[in-house]
């Protein structure tokens, strides 16, 4: 029973690398990056950036401080290293982090499950995925015992991404305290500053008029390398089922920002799903 426990524990991929590796540190980084606002929106959704602290949590510290954080939440992060299936979740167990263990909110994530046939149970899919753990730590500023699903994804159809938005939104509609939906993104990797602004544009632009269709054509036809584009086109296609009906740009940014060389940037966008 020992050896089963502690194998339903996802350690930290990155933790020391993109984020302070200690308590203390982390919580001081996070509270450098983030805000108590008296006023806070009621989003469906968000997207938000997964590079480290020092380059993209300015953009992501906003959003969470913008928002409401609920105790219960869906993560979507992209598959960047290939491995695992192209919908995976964890169901069950908890991620450890720096102060502990996040529990995976096994009810949820076993009625999310039975909701769609996209869905597969599938751990090593999240074994070296930096682009979720990342948000953890902002979820814990302002909620100190929160619960989340996490689910990675590869490469889907449009057909896919609307089937799986639309079978998500099914669940939640029955859910007396609606999860935050959460799609972790970067927009441009590696090109100028003036080249990833302007490409970066023409995807938000998309996201804020609510059309994920849009979204995904405007992806493909301009290259842009936006990789969290399928979690985006996901949690817009469950938010649009949920009656969302306007999108905000809260932050954007590139590295450029931060480091000073706008030679070879990447783009950061937080946005909120209303």
């Amino acid at each position: 029973m020992l050896v089963y426990l502690i194998n339903m524990i996802r350690h930290p991929a990155v933790a020391g690398q993109f984020y302070p590796g200690t308590p203390k540190e982390l919580d001081l980084a996070v509270r450098r990056l983030t805000q108590d606002l008296p006023d806070r929106i009621s989003a469906k959704g968000v997207v938000v950036p997964h590079a480290g602290y020092v380059y993209s949590g300015a953009v992501a510290g906003e959003v969470y401080s913008s928002v409401e954080i609920p105790v219960s939440h869906i993560v979507f992060c992209p598959n960047h290293t290939g491995i695992g299936a192209e919908v995976a979740i964890m169901s069950r167990g908890g991620w450890r982090m720096p102060w502990g263990d996040v529990p995976i909110d096994e009810g949820l994530a076993g009625r999310l499950l039975k909701a769609s046939l996209l869905i597969s149970e599938d751990r090593s899919a999240h074994g070296r995925e930096h682009s979720l753990e990342v948000q953890l730590p902002f979820l814990r500023r302002f909620r100190e015992s929160f619960r989340f699903v996490p689910i990675a994804l590869g490469r889907l159809s449009i057909t896919d991404c609307r089937s799986l938005g639309e079978a998500v939104a099914g669940v939640l509609r029955d859910e007396p305290a609606p999860p935050l939906l959460i799609a972790s993104s970067d927009m441009t990797h590696y090109e100028t500053d003036a080249s990833a602004r302007t490409k970066d544009r023409k995807a938000i632009s998309r996201i804020l008029e609510l059309d994920p269709e849009g979204l995904y054509r405007t992806v493909r036809s301009e290259r842009i390398t936006m990789c969290g584009v399928i979690p985006t086109i996901v949690v817009m296609f469950a938010a649009l089922s949920l009656g969302a009906t306007e999108a905000r740009l809260i932050r954007y940014s590139t590295s450029g920002d931060v480091s000073g060389d706008r030679s070879q940037v990447v783009g950061y966008a937080g946005m909120a799903i209303l």
